[in-house]
């Protein structure tokens, strides 16, 4: 036994040294920071195209003849790849082009360069400025502009806030916020939720798997579309296609426009002004449907299905649910 213990003992010792050999032997990552700032002058509205491959991004307004680049640098490489030199690199040669009121943040040429780089960017722009993000990964923050916008992430959140004019707005995976916009508006996320708020203008939304909330506050056709997640649409005033793979659907509005609300699971609740007059089709494979005073239908009346008319009819309402309740109020 005393043997057989000794043995354990020394291999153990072996078996350490090796390991602490092994790592000894491994180039350790480095990862060294640094910046840089810029102030443009520029006259007139802004045309601004800003991109990163990782890092975040922050764009607010400021005063209206500067533009106020500030570039935080986070590299890495293993022991030897001379990160402080690109670092450095940088640091000296700003990736700003400037040509009149257009700009261009954040294009470097050298792959060299872009390797393991990680640049996030706060900006400062006058109020009228026309804006273009991308990036790899990072989360986006615009606020208060008079745009266009137009957002693309390959992953991350996207906060948007105040803008002027249309919206454009996608991630491969992330959450979208959306608050006061005065355009039409398009957001998609592959993963994540979107929430959109006081939307002046048109609506579309895709998300392959997120819950989607909207309040629209002026007239504007809208298009929703989940492949699982629930969705509550406010306000809604014209036309309006709403698609879950599975998910309530709650939707509160006048349908001006025709309406086709579809989920493969889930209920259904309708808000529709007493006055409105549209014709119904509503249909359950599993649940039952329901329409409450005042709103009276008239044609073909059944509990998991209705066809007929409302308020004298009008625009066609295309409800339909493969596992749930239709409820219109």
């Amino acid at each position: 036994m005393k043997f057989r213990n000794g043995c354990s003992s020394l291999l153990l010792n072996w078996l350490a040294i090796a390991a602490l050999i092994s790592l000894q032997s491994v180039p350790a990552l480095a990862a060294s920071e640094g910046s840089f700032q810029r102030t443009l002058q520029v006259s007139g509205p802004v045309n601004m195209d800003l991109t990163t491959g990782s890092g975040n991004v922050e764009v607010r307004t400021g005063s209206s003849g500067q533009v106020q680049v500030t570039g935080n640098i986070r590299a890495s490489e293993w022991f030897g790849g001379n990160v402080e030199a690109r670092i450095k690199r940088l640091e000296d040669n700003h990736p700003i082009q400037q040509s009149g009121n257009t700009i261009r943040i954040g294009h470097i040429d050298d792959p060299e360069l872009r390797h393991n780089i990680s640049i996030s960017y706060v900006v400062h722009v006058p109020a009228e400025t026309e804006l273009r993000v991308e990036s790899g990964s990072g989360n986006q923050r615009v606020e208060g502009i008079r745009g266009p916008l137009e957002l693309s992430a390959g992953s991350g959140g996207l906060k948007i806030s105040s803008i002027g004019a249309r919206v454009h707005a996608e991630t491969g995976s992330g959450d979208i916020e959306i608050e006061s916009v005065q355009g039409n508006v398009h957001a998609k996320t592959g993963s994540g939720s979107i929430e959109a708020e006081g939307i002046a203008g048109g609506f579309e939304a895709d998300s392959g798997s997120g819950h989607i909330t909207l309040h629209q506050t002026a007239p504007g056709s809208v298009r929703v579309d989940t492949g699982s997640g629930g969705m509550e649409l406010r306000g809604v005033h014209g036309s309006l296609d709403a698609k879950a793979g599975s998910g309530t659907i709650e939707a509160e509005g006048n349908p001006t426009g025709a309406w086709n609300l579809h989920t493969g699971s889930g209920t259904v609740q309708l808000k529709i002004p007493s006055n409105a007059s549209f014709d119904l089709a509503a249909h359950t494979s599993s649940g039952s449907i329901s329409v409450d005073q005042p709103h009276s239908v008239q044609g073909s009346i059944g509990r998991k299905e209705i066809r007929g008319k409302v308020g004298g009819g009008g625009v066609p309402v295309e409800v339909e649910t493969g596992s749930g309740d239709i409820q219109i109020r």
